[in-house]
């Protein structure tokens, strides 16, 4: 499983032998059953989990009992609560596992010494925040001003993969529609001989 982190940190740059001892020290494997949890809301926020196998997602549940989920994880991609390892602590939001999976675990104090001592993590982190900063302004633009279809046809675009391992009410509930509404798009476009 760490061959697939350091294989993931070598598309961005080649960690010297000491970085990777580093890096190995910094992290903790970790395997999650589909369904169970790596952190509630409310609980600790204490690790980032970088996905080497399976699917991972974020969320949070309203009031009225509704989950919106802020992020999917597949492989070769990184999860965490940033939120909430930054101010008091306490989880913002639940992360669990929708596949069975195998994860890498960093705390805080492991991410900021690879910060600290290794240019070529400090580099990626930076870049992969950017990224993300992208994606989630571009993602609120989406929410504000454009049609339940077009969100959904740029997220078949954007995340193929992704969209046909998530069942239809988690990809409804991160689009920020019903389900119902979700399944009409697709007849729609099924009807007109495009990819639902």
């Amino acid at each position: 499983m760490f061959d697939i982190l350091i294989a993931y940190f070598q598309q961005k740059w080649i960690p010297t032998s000491e970085e990777i001892a580093l890096i190995k020290s910094s992290v903790t494997p970790r395997s999650l059953k589909k369904g169970e949890f790596l952190q509630r809301e409310g609980e600790t926020a204490k690790y980032g989990a970088f996905v080497a196998k399976g699917f991972l997602r974020s969320y949070v549940i309203d009031e009225k009992g509704k989950e919106h989920i802020i992020q999917f994880a597949p492989e070769n991609w990184w999860i965490s609560d940033k939120l909430g390892m930054s101010k008091d602590g306490k989880a913002s939001f639940f992360i669990d596992a929708i596949e069975d999976s195998e994860t890498l675990l960093m705390d805080l104090g492991g991410h900021k010494t690879l910060l600290e001592q290794v240019p070529g993590y400090a580099a990626s982190f930076r870049s992969g925040m950017e990224k993300r900063g992208a994606a989630k302004d571009k993602r609120i633009v989406q929410a504000l001003s454009s049609s339940a279809e077009e969100r959904y046809n740029d997220f078949l675009e954007t995340y193929p993969s992704i969209a046909q391992r998530v069942p239809q009410h988690m990809l409804a509930s991160f689009l920020g529609i019903t389900p119902e509404t979700l399944s009409r798009i697709r007849k729609s476009l099924s009807k007109a001989g495009r990819r639902p």
